[in-house]
């Protein structure tokens, strides 16, 4: 046993008696995994400290240093890993020597003591760097500083050390975490660094064969995927005025199922992609519904792929027409677009057919509404009519199967959009989320303009680029910055990380990286809420909470704008801010921000411009989350005491900073909470966040039905954005795509 462990075992009030006869730190960290229980969490620290030893023995031996020493030279390290081509040549050649050694001196082993088990194993096993014979090379403290390093490499040299020793502030004391992507690939030969990405499918052959292209080239360096297919026409409609011919869109679907199993993410895991359609597109009763559910024709399933609903407000509404016997009687029509745009003939002013999706209900004239009636009224446009309940009752008894079909309302998230005047009034310019629901930014299809042989007789297909949209994640650990004090400080640090990552990274589909420059869009967001709520004393199901949710937010809301804004001053505003909300000061106006200080930052920011088009998403946050010792995202816990059990793990591990105290504010965990509490927390949130949130249900499996239907209705009136999945006790637990956990 080391001094090391003595002192924290000493300091948790720990009885080593037993553990002083093991002298091998594998036989100290069985023993501690096995004593971790809600009565003696503390265990998990000195499974970490030995597991920590055995690192570091492993690195030094690899590295060629004494076993003694925790880390070794940081210069060295570059030098090596570089030379093997794990490491880009960029580290060592855009900072001096003597500035590496310098960083090398602020690295601070003892930040390795924040560790609990579960992190430090997380963070190991898939992070930290390793040779090609996967030997392992890096320490925890040497990954944050190289993180530190590639996200700041590009400042101005006057200042550039002291970002970078800012960011390795932030990072090593878990003060936040980056994106999957960004922690894993920052400083290295290869990888991406962004999260989540969303792409709209034109309604032709090459729009969809190309999207599947670009899918499996952003699916193979990690990114989670979001595809719109509400353009693509429905099964039964005519090509070339030929009747019948169309397949419809579970064909295309089930081509993009077989690209995400075949194109994995570094021999790591599959691509995870999540389709969304419209709720009025004839194909949605047409299979759609039915893609990942285990009864019907195993030719239309997509089981490997994730759905998600498009729902306008009139459908909502709907489900609420009863007759005198409180009956529903809510009709809804759904049809095929490309015959709607046939048939209806609706223009933009460029001349371009729009179709029902191109229209969303505004606050003051219901621009959806009205051509969903002329549509439904015209008398030769066909329709498939449904009651609108039998169509909310097939959604929910997918989810209960599945998780799935994820709720996506579209009429609230384009009202909410600070870049909507890009469009005409009442104009659509979101269709759909990502893979994890809280990502929201203009999207518009690429097409193909021409095509023509050149000189040489290459022959070159030209693209219009359309917004294909990008998002770059990082989250805050609320449970250690809340309680330190810090947000302004992490806050001002992190969004630079975030802007810089733009700048820095390359995406392998040139519309991508055009739209992520276009908009420079990022996304900060929170994890650890029940941590935070245990530690203050708050339970779940309180007016206390969702005040604190409203306070906390709008505090993280306010530093975020004013720090975009600030960034905007130095290095310029993004290039689409001009009659954005941001500029006409809209956005704050429609949040209700007036305070003097919330005044000074709008007048600010309508002069001198926003960095950054979207600013805040709050995503899952499993993995990282755990990394940081804490809990995921906003959700509340699975169990006080859990076994964690993946392809090559499975040990104990209970709540953060369990004690006496805070069981009473964990012992209610998931199931057994009150959802309606959660979605007026997050109703408290969403109002503070400009994109969106992932936010999920959970239920009971027994759950009646007219109950479920509640839970979606309030989630609507409270004005959320969309929800995740719908998590119910007989599911078995749904293996989430980790490109988006920040």
């Amino acid at each position: 046993m080391t001094e090391t462990m003595v002192t924290t075992a000493e300091k948790l009030g720990l009885d080593l008696t037993e553990l002083k006869q093991y002298n091998q730190n594998e036989k100290v960290l069985q023993y501690a995994l096995h004593k971790i229980s809600m009565d003696q969490p503390n265990w998990t620290y000195i499974a970490a400290r030995a597991y920590l030893n055995e690192l570091y023995e492993q690195v030094a031996r690899n590295r060629g240093y004494d076993p003694k020493q925790s880390y070794g030279d940081y210069y060295s390290l570059l030098t090596i890993l570089t030379e093997k081509g794990i490491y880009s040549p960029e580290l060592v050649t855009s900072y001096s020597k003597e500035e590496i050694d310098e960083l090398g001196q602020t690295i601070d082993p003892d930040r390795d003591l924040l560790f609990q088990y579960m992190g430090l194993f997380l963070l190991a096993d898939r992070y930290l760097a390793r040779d090609h014979d996967r030997n392992l090379y890096e320490l925890p403290q040497e990954r944050f500083m190289t993180i530190a390093m590639h996200l700041m490499k590009d400042e101005p040299n006057s200042k550039r050390i002291y970002f970078v020793k800012e960011a390795y502030w932030a990072l090593s004391n878990l003060y936040m975490t980056v994106a999957t992507p960004t922690l894993a690939n920052a400083g290295k030969s290869f990888g991406q660094l962004s999260s989540c990405f969303i792409d709209t499918v034109e309604d032709s052959l090459d729009g969809i064969y190309l999207n599947n292209w670009d899918i499996a080239r952003l699916s193979k360096d990690g990114g989670g995927i979001g595809v719109y297919y509400g353009k693509v026409r429905a099964l039964g409609s005519d090509i070339k005025k030929f009747k019948g011919n169309s397949s419809g869109v579970v064909p295309w679907i089930r081509l993009l199922n077989d690209t995400a199993v075949s194109v994995d993410q570094l021999g790591q895991r599959q691509g995870a992609i999540a389709v969304y359609l419209d709720i009025f597109h004839k194909d949605i009763m047409n299979g759609f519904l039915d893609l990942k559910t285990n009864n019907g024709d195993e030719r239309r399933k997509a089981h490997d792929l994730f759905t998600g609903v498009s729902i306008p407000d009139l459908f909502m509404e709907k489900l609420q027409e009863t007759d005198e016997n409180g009956k529903s009687i809510g009709q809804w029509h759904t049809f095929c677009p490309h015959e709607v745009k046939q048939i209806m003939g609706w223009k933009d002013e460029n001349g371009n057919t729009l179709g029902l999706e191109d229209f969303y209900d505004e606050e003051d004239h219901k621009y959806f509404t009205e051509k969903y009636y002329e549509a439904v009224q015209h008398p030769f446009l066909p329709r498939k009519t449904y009651r609108a309940m039998d169509l909310m009752a097939r959604i929910m008894i997918s989810q209960l199967e599945t998780g799935t079909p994820y709720m996506f309302y579209r009429d609230e998230v384009n009202r909410q959009n600070p870049n909507k005047h890009l469009v005409s009034e009442g104009r659509t310019s979101i269709y759909c989320s990502n893979l994890c629901t809280e990502i929201a930014q203009n999207m518009s299809a690429t097409t193909i303009s021409s095509e023509y042989e050149d000189q040489d007789g290459n022959l070159i297909i030209v693209r219009k680029p359309g917004d294909f949209v990008v998002c770059n994640l990082s989250s805050i650990n609320l449970a250690k910055s809340v309680p330190d004090q810090v947000l302004e400080r992490l806050i001002r640090i992190q969004v630079r990380m975030l802007d810089n990552v733009i700048d820095l990274n390359t995406i392998h589909v040139g519309q991508a990286q055009k739209t992520n420059k276009k908009y420079r869009a990022v996304g900060l967001g929170t994890f650890g809420w029940h941590h935070l709520l245990a530690l203050k004393g708050i339970h779940w199901e309180t007016e206390e909470a969702v005040r604190l949710a409203d306070e906390l937010y709008e505090e993280i809301a306010y530093f975020t704008i004013r720090t975009s804004m600030e960034l905007a001053q130095e290095k310029g505003a993004y290039s689409q801010f001009e009659g954005s909300e941001w500029h006409t000061g809209r956005y704050f106006d429609r949040k209700g921000y007036t305070s003097d200080r919330w005044k000074k930052v709008k007048q600010d920011v309508t002069q001198n411009g926003m960095r950054n088009g979207w600013l805040m998403a709050v995503a899952p946050n499993s993995s990282t989350a755990k990394i940081g010792g804490s809990t995921d995202g906003i959700d509340p816990i699975y169990s006080v005491e859990y076994a964690e059990e993946k392809k090559n793990f499975k040990f104990k591990v209970t709540a953060p900073d369990l004690n006496h105290h805070t069981y009473d504010y964990y012992r209610r965990v998931r199931h057994q909470l009150d959802q309606h509490w959660s979605i007026k927390q997050n109703a408290a949130r969403q109002k503070h966040i400009d994109q969106g949130i992932s936010f999920n249900l959970y239920v009971k499996h027994d759950i009646k039905a007219k109950d479920l239907l509640q839970l979606h209705l309030e989630a609507w009136r409270h004005g959320l954005k969309s929800t995740y999945y719908v998590r119910s006790t007989s599911q078995a637990e749904i293996q989430e795509c980790e490109a988006c956990h920040s």
